[in-house]
């Protein structure tokens, strides 16, 4: 087990709500990849795909570590919600944001950090959820 993973994690929908997907990249302390994923998660809004986002990388993350997970996004929205700065009106948001909490308590730290979508590690994350919308 590691002592610290690192995530960047990406949700896009075509047609806001059209077909949706998810990528996410874990990476290491050094930076170096230790898994790229992808999935076409059907019809959905860009929250809901920007949270399918970070709940696979928490359960992806836990292959790797128990300890720290340092999580990159693009969608501030879901980083200040995560960090309670924002409130959470709808239901659908709210039960996903929910589910994020709850595998939250496998870790012993998880730090949230609002990323340029330009960011070449970001990148690699929208790039991976593009994939899986092409692919569909």
């Amino acid at each position: 087990m590691l002592k610290k993973v690192i995530v960047h994690c990406d949700g896009a929908s075509r047609s806001n709500p059209g077909r949706a997907s998810v990528g996410v990249v874990i990476f290491d302390e050094e930076m170096n990849i230790l898994k790229r994923y992808k999935e076409y998660i059907g019809i959905a809004t860009n929250n809901v795909a920007e949270y399918m986002s970070l709940i696979a990388a928490l359960k992806l993350s836990y292959d790797f570590t128990h300890n720290e997970i340092v999580v990159y996004m693009d969608s501030e929205l879901i980083i200040k919600q995560m960090k309670g700065l924002y409130k959470i009106k709808n239901t659908t948001l709210y039960v996903l944001y929910s589910e994020a909490k709850k595998i939250e308590e496998s870790f012993s730290k998880i730090v949230y950090k609002n990323v340029p979508r330009e960011n070449k590690y970001q990148k690699i994350a929208d790039a991976l959820a593009n994939e899986a919308l092409d692919e569909k």
